[in-house]
């Protein structure tokens, strides 16, 4: 039996995803032979509240120098981060501050608090984007964050006023050793802010496919609660976030230094009425899970009897969890279009599909696109309105299968 990541107590799997490769390993037909596969299986822990993977692959084989995600290729994410700078700087931040972000990728977000002279450092553990945050004078420190390396920081910078983290928390499984850290590097009146994928829109939307091997966890208000309480910190506000299908970004000070937001309670109440706190409601998920796959195998072979041209669009992280899950492959899948360099010419982790530059997509336009990045969905649906305007029709499958 495994024990919880957060407080170790007994959990056991309630659904797997089954045999799944590392979800941005996206890799050349030469590497097929020797491509890494785990176990994809989830638990709900009914102490302290957290869903969590129970098998996780090594930090190292997830973020190294050849990672595939730079968060600076969409115009709305770069949008949203400005927004969140924005907020930081204008609700927390004094004179002379010093501000930190874990995860800082290619400085999508820390970016805006160096144009503005404010004193920051980047702490990016994929030498690959590492660099490219310090190609644009952005401070950055290719590492994994933990205490040892909060001393590091706060012994060379000082205390930060406040530390920022998104889409990040929820990748690191010793959750505890990053907010040690948090607690050795923020001043006394210091507050933590970050953002994930949010546990409460996965659940209502059945978007299984936030769940692949960088995301250890999905966070509710209530788990949130239990990793911080431990080390003196307690939820003091939140927000929801469009951002990735439904997240949350949680702010954080220590204990009674700062006033809790009335929305705080209120979150709770509405998570408890969604029934995050009872592994019930995460047994009815696994059904639903099972109903997605089923619904959208079906309909993919359906165009293939009809000889319809079907490729997909987006190569994401996302992606490798449904076509590994659904067993789908380029024999219903004819390719891929993704924008991202790095990805294109390779194939998708695990079902091998190709993934192509966007020229491809156009040129002819297939029947049908299968929409995995549906995040995204009216950005892209804008771009591609030419698709559309010529009869092209678009799947997608959150929170349900269908035809658009």
């Amino acid at each position: 039996m495994k024990s919880c990541r957060v407080c170790n107590s007994p959990i056991e799997p309630f659904h797997s995803f089954g045999r799944q490769p590392l979800a941005n390993g996206f890799l050349t037909a030469a590497e097929f032979p020797t491509e890494y596969f785990f176990e994809l299986k989830v638990a709900f822990c009914d102490r302290c509240k957290m869903f969590q993977l129970v098998d996780q692959p090594e930090p190292e084989r997830m973020f190294h120098d050849a990672y595939a995600f730079f968060s600076g290729t969409s115009k709305v994410m770069a949008e949203h981060f400005r927004e969140f700078a924005e907020s930081v700087r204008t609700k927390y931040l004094g004179q002379d501050p010093f501000v930190v972000e874990i995860g800082s990728n290619d400085g999508i977000c820390l970016g805006h608090f160096a144009k503005a002279g404010i004193r920051h450092l980047g702490v990016e553990p994929s030498a690959n984007v590492a660099k490219a945050a310090r190609d644009k004078g952005i401070q950055t420190l290719c590492a994994f964050f933990n205490k040892d390396t909060a001393e590091r920081i706060r012994a060379e910078h000082g205390p930060a006023d406040a530390f920022l983290a998104a889409n990040v928390m929820c990748h690191i499984a010793d959750i505890h050793s990053v907010v040690e850290g948090i607690a050795v590097l923020l001043k006394p009146d210091g507050i933590c802010t970050f953002e994930d994928p949010y546990l409460g829109d996965v659940v209502e939307k059945t978007s299984y496919d936030q769940i692949y091997d960088e995301h250890v966890f999905l966070f509710s208000a209530m788990s949130i609660s239990s990793v911080f309480a431990p080390h003196g910190m307690e939820l003091v506000d939140l927000a929801p976030q469009p951002t990735h299908g439904g997240s949350l970004r949680y702010t954080l000070a220590r204990k009674g230094k700062r006033k809790v937001a009335p929305r705080v309670a209120a979150c709770l109440e509405r998570e408890k009425a969604l029934g995050l706190h009872r592994i019930s409601t995460f047994e009815q998920f696994h059904k639903s899970c099972e109903r997605s796959k089923t619904e959208l195998v079906k309909l993919l072979r359906k165009l293939k009897a009809e000889k319809k041209r079907v490729v997909g669009y987006a190569a994401t992280s996302k992606s490798t969890s449904v076509l590994n899950y659904c067993g789908i492959g380029p024999d219903l899948i004819e390719f891929i279009s993704d924008s991202t360099p790095i990805k294109q010419g390779k194939f998708t982790p695990g079902a091998h599909i190709p993934v192509a530059p966007p020229e491809k997509f156009r040129d002819p336009y297939p029947d049908y696109a299968v929409l995995f990045g549906w995040n995204h969905m009216k950005e892209i649906l804008d771009k591609e309105s030419e698709f559309t305007a010529r009869g092209g029709k678009w799947i997608v499958f959150v929170p349900k299968v269908e035809v658009l």
